[in-house]
């Protein structure tokens, strides 16, 4: 059987790009047939690596099937999976997120957490001496997934590894980072023709803080007037994303890549106390910039308190 490999839902290019470089590495490598899937579809910046290096968007699949092989990448978290996960046969998980537990597998299987910016990196390393077979738009699906979740090194997640493996993409492509960089976070930041609730489910994940479930939404972008022109409405339909949602709140962060900073939209005081405990900000009004915070991973998720 075809091992599906994937990564979470709301896919962002780290999970829509490591499938297809992991897949690539399984079929032309390993010799096991795989393919990439989606959980969702991809957002814009993931959408512009897809049509950039010439692949083909992967099957989007709702759930899997009992015994079906699959490589989990970019996530660990069931609540993140298909319904069905531990009923799947789990051959393996490549991550850079903490261990969240809740998986069951059919037998012992290949774990690799290391901590570092994207999974894409960490799976350069699993090649070894075969990471130099990579055919370039593979090596480019790489290195976009490298500058997306290190938001170009921006992001505090970076390490000097991650780096050191985008400049050598970047070399070997022949590409300059900071213009390629410029290209895929235009196309990030063009959010123009999604909805209000597309927006906050785009790139997001549920966590509970104390019994409290949160939707935890980032926006990235080099153009957050364009999302913040929106704030009403977006504030207006965090309600209904909540609801249908099952959590109580919605929280959106606007990352602004260029200035490292995110501004976390204030609609109730549930916000405003939770923005003023977790990151010691004094808010006025419906809105409050945070200076310098850049990653959910690193410093909104380990921040939140209610």
């Amino acid at each position: 059987m075809t091992i599906q490999v994937f990564g979470h839902k709301s896919p962002d290019t780290d999970s829509t790009g490591s499938p297809i470089v992991w897949a690539w590495y399984l079929n032309e490598v390993k010799g096991v047939a795989a393919a990439p899937k989606l959980l969702g579809e991809p957002n814009t910046e993931a959408a512009f690596m897809l049509q950039r290096w010439g692949f083909d968007k992967p099957e989007i699949i709702a759930d899997v099937e009992d015994g079906a092989p699959v490589v989990i990448v970019d996530t660990n978290n069931p609540a993140e999976l298909p319904a069905n996960i531990n009923g799947a046969d789990v051959q393996a998980i490549i991550d850079h997120h903490k261990l969240v537990g809740g998986l069951e597998t059919k037998g012992p299987i290949d774990i690799t957490i290391r901590p570092l910016a994207c999974t894409a990196t960490i799976m350069i390393d699993l090649m070894g001496d075969d990471a130099a077979k990579m055919p370039e738009a593979i090596k480019g699906a790489a290195l976009t997934c490298i500058l997306s979740d290190t938001l170009e090194f921006r992001s505090p997640t970076t390490t000097d590894h991650d780096r050191a493996v985008a400049e050598k993409l970047a070399t070997d492509l022949g590409l300059d980072i900071a213009t390629y960089a410029a290209e895929m976070f235009a196309a990030k930041s063009d959010v123009s023709s999604f909805s209000d609730a597309e927006l906050l489910r785009m790139d997001s994940k549920e966590y509970a803080v104390d019994g409290t479930k949160f939707r935890v939404s980032v926006l990235e972008t080099t153009a957050p007037g364009v999302v913040l022109d929106r704030k009403a409405s977006l504030m207006g339909s965090m309600v209904t994303v909540a609801a249908e949602d099952g959590v109580e709140q919605v929280l959106l962060f606007v990352i602004d890549i260029l200035n490292e900073e995110a501004t976390l939209l204030v609609p109730n005081d549930l916000v405003k106390s939770v923005a003023e405990k977790s990151f010691d900000a004094t808010v006025e009004g419906d809105s409050v910039v945070l200076p310098g915070v850049m990653s959910r991973k690193k410093q909104i998720i380990p921040s939140l308190k209610v």
